[in-house]
């Protein structure tokens, strides 16, 4: 799915109800909580710390998908093109972090 649809997506569901984006603050609580989540994931599947006897195993990808979500959800209530910005931040990796790395041979 396009980034640009996904926010209009993201913000025709949040514009049903009569706030539809909580303040910045909260929000950016909501992404460290889901963050957490797939910390704790990771920490499961690659880490030390197994999970406790009958605790759910969520998907790494649905984790990731949430805080996407959420942060749709910040870029909407401040009017931020999510788009433009993803843009940009590649630019940086192709430009400024290009020769910053070991290429294969």
């Amino acid at each position: 799915m396009d980034i640009k649809k996904y926010q209009k997506d993201v913000d025709k569901w949040a514009g049903q109800f009569e706030v539809p984006y909580w303040s910045p603050h909260e929000i950016l609580a909501r992404v460290t909580e889901e963050v957490g989540e797939l910390a704790r994931e990771i920490n499961a599947k690659f880490g030390p710390k197994i999970k406790k006897k009958g605790e759910k195993e969520n998907e790494l990808g649905d984790e990731v998908a949430d805080i996407i979500f959420a942060l749709a959800c910040l870029c909407n209530s401040q009017k931020i093109n999510l788009s433009k910005h993803l843009k940009r931040s590649i630019d940086k990796c192709y430009n400024r972090d290009n020769n910053r790395f070991k290429k294969k041979i």
